[in-house]
C-alpha cells in the first residue's frame, strides 16, 4: 500500500513554465523509479506479476494520472513522487526509508570526525522522530529531553520528511552550538520548543553494588558499546567475591550499542543454547550460539527491562527469557533490531533498506514484537503518578515542585522474584 505524504521538504520548482512534454518526462521518470523499487527490488517482472504489484502500479499510474489532469491546482510531480517513496519505504518497517538525491548528497558530505552529540538515541515512530533513551548526563538529559518524546521537528524542519540516517546526522554538529527542536509529550497539548547545546558525550561505566537484600549483587549497563561485556563480566566476578549469591542486571534504558556486544553479554550467562540469529530474505540465516568457554557464572539471575531497552540489550533479555536461564521483569521493551543495506538510485537518491533481523532463540523478530517480561511491571512516568494522584489533569503549581516519586515498583519486584529463587 502506498502512502502520499504532503510535506516535503525540496526547492520549489515555477511548475507554471514548464512545457506539457517536461511534464510528461517527469511523470515518466517518476513511474520509473517507483518501477525500479517494487519490480526491480522483488527480482523481475515475474515475481511482480506473481504477487500483485503490476495491478498496483497500474494503480499508481492512474492516480498520477488523476493527480495531474484533475487536481485543484498545478501538481508538483517529483514532491508527490518522493513522498510515495517515503511512504513505500517506511511502511516497510521504521529503519528503511527513501533519501532524495538532495539529502542524499548532504548525507554522504556529513563529516563525522569530531562531531559532538546530544545523547539521545533516537529511532522512528508513527513516522517521526522518537526519544528512545537518554544518557545520565547527557546535553539531552540536561535540556530536558525525555525518554517516549517525539522530535516534531529539528531546526524547523518536519522529522516525518526526513529518513533516520538524516535525523541522526542533524543531531551531530560542533561541541557548544545549538540544537532547536520541537518536542511533542503526552499529556501536552502543544509542542514544546526546547534548545539542546551540543557536547562530547561519553558513556558511562558499568556500575555494580551489593543490595541491601543479601546476596544480590546488582550490575546496571547504560549502554552496551564495544568493550562493556567485558566490564560486566568484570563486576559480576567482583560481586561473587563479595558474597553475592544472585545477579539482577539492569538494561532499562539501556539503547545504545552494537548487536555483537549483546550477543557477547548474554554469552556471559549462557553455556549452551542459541543467543539470537539473523536472516533475510536474500540474507542467510546466521546464528549466534552460547560457547561455554565465555560463561562467567551460574548463579539465578533476573533482567531489568523497559520502554528505553532497545537493540542490543533486548538480545540480551529474549535470549536469557527463551533459554530459561532467569528472568525478565519490566515492561515491553522498545523493538529494534535490523541490519540495513543503502542502494543508489539512479537519480542520485538512495534506498536504505532493512536486509535482515535479530531474531530471539524461540523465532521472534525482535523488531517487530519486542521482548515482553515474564513478569510485567508497567513503566510509570512520575508525572503521570503524580496527576493521578491528583485525580488528573495537571498538578497545581505547589505540587510540581515536590520531589519526584523515587519509589523504584519495577526494581523492587526484580528482588522479590529473585528472593523467591533459591541460591
Amino acid at each position: 500500500m502506498i502512502r502520499v505524504r504532503g510535506k516535503q521538504f525540496l526547492p520549489e520548482e515555477d511548475h507554471t513554465q514548464m512545457s506539457m512534454k517536461t511534464k510528461a518526462a517527469i511523470l515518466v521518470t517518476s513511474f520509473a523509479v517507483l518501477l525500479f523499487v517494487v519490480v526491480g527490488s522483488m527480482g523481475g517482472v515475474h515475481a511482480s506479476s506473481n504477487d500483485g504489484s503490476y495491478r498496483q502500479l497500474q494503480v499508481y499510474s492512474e492516480v498520477l494520472s488523476r493527480i495531474r489532469g484533475e487536481y485543484v491546482e498545478e501538481p508538483n510531480i517529483p514532491k508527490v513522487t518522493d513522498g510515495a517513496l517515503h511512504g513505500l519505504l517506511e511502511s516497510l518497517d521504521s529503519n528503511s526509508s527513501y533519501m532524495t538525491p538532495e539529502a542524499y548528497k548532504s548525507f554522504k558530505n556529513h563529516k563525522a570526525e569530531g562531531k559532538a552529540g546530544i545523547g539521545a538515541v533516537v529511532s522512528k515512530r508513527f513516522g517521526y522522530a522518537a526519544v528512545v533513551a537518554v544518557l545520565p548526563g547527557s546535553p539531552a538529559e540536561k535540556a530536558g529531553i525525555e525518554p517516549t518524546d517525539i522530535f516534531e521537528a529539528i531546526e524547523g524542519q518536519s522529522t516525518r520528511d526526513m529518513s533516520l540516517p538524516e535525523i541522526r546526522n542533524l543531531l551531530s554538529g560542533a561541541p557548544g552550538t545549538t540544537l532547536n527542536v520541537q518536542v511533542v509529550r503526552a499529556r501536552k497539548a502543544e509542542p514544546q520548543k526546547m534548545s539542546i547545546t551540543r557536547d562530547t558525550v561519553s558513556i558511562p561505566p558499568v556500575t555494580d553494588k551489593m543490595m541491601d537484600e543479601p546476596g544480590i549483587g546488582y550490575v546496571k549497563a547504560e549502554a552496551l558499546t564495544k568493550g562493556k561485556a567485558q566490564e560486566i563480566a568484570a563486576k559480576v566476578k567482583a560481586l561473587e567475591k563479595s558474597g553475592a549469591k544472585k545477579i539482577l542486571l539492569d538494561l532499562r534504558n539501556c539503547a545504545e550499542g552494537d548487536e555483537n556486544e549483546g550477543v557477547a553479554v548474554a554469552n556471559l550467562f549462557l553455556n549452551h543454547g542459541t543467543i539470537t540469529y539473523l536472516q533475510g530474505q536474500k540474507f542467510p540465516r546466521e546464528a549466534f550460539n552460547a560457547e561455554a568457554s565465555k560463561a562467567i557464572t551460574t548463579l539465578p539471575m533476573a533482567v531489568l527491562v523497559n520502554r528505553g531497552t532497545s537493540g542490543a540489550a533486548e538480545i540480551v533479555a529474549a535470549a536469557i527469557l527463551e533459554n530459561a536461564r532467569g528472568d525478565v521483569v519490566g515492561d515491553k521493551t522498545f523493538g529494534d533490531g535490523s541490519i540495513q543495506k543503502t542502494i543508489d538510485l539512479p537519480d542520485g537518491g538512495a534506498l536504505i533498506l532493512s536486509v535482515a533481523k535479530y531474531y530471539s532463540p524461540s523465532g521472534k523478530a525482535i523488531q517487530d514484537v519486542a521482548v515482553t517480561p515474564n513478569v510485567v511491571v508497567a513503566d510509570v512516568p512520575d508525572d503521570v503518578a503524580a496527576s493521578d494522584e491528583d485525580g488528573g489533569g495537571t498538578a497545581p503549581a505547589e505540587d510540581q515542585a515536590k520531589p519526584k516519586n523515587t519509589v523504584d515498583d519495577q526494581l523492587n519486584k526484580a528482588v522479590e522474584v529473585l528472593k523467591s529463587h533459591a541460591s
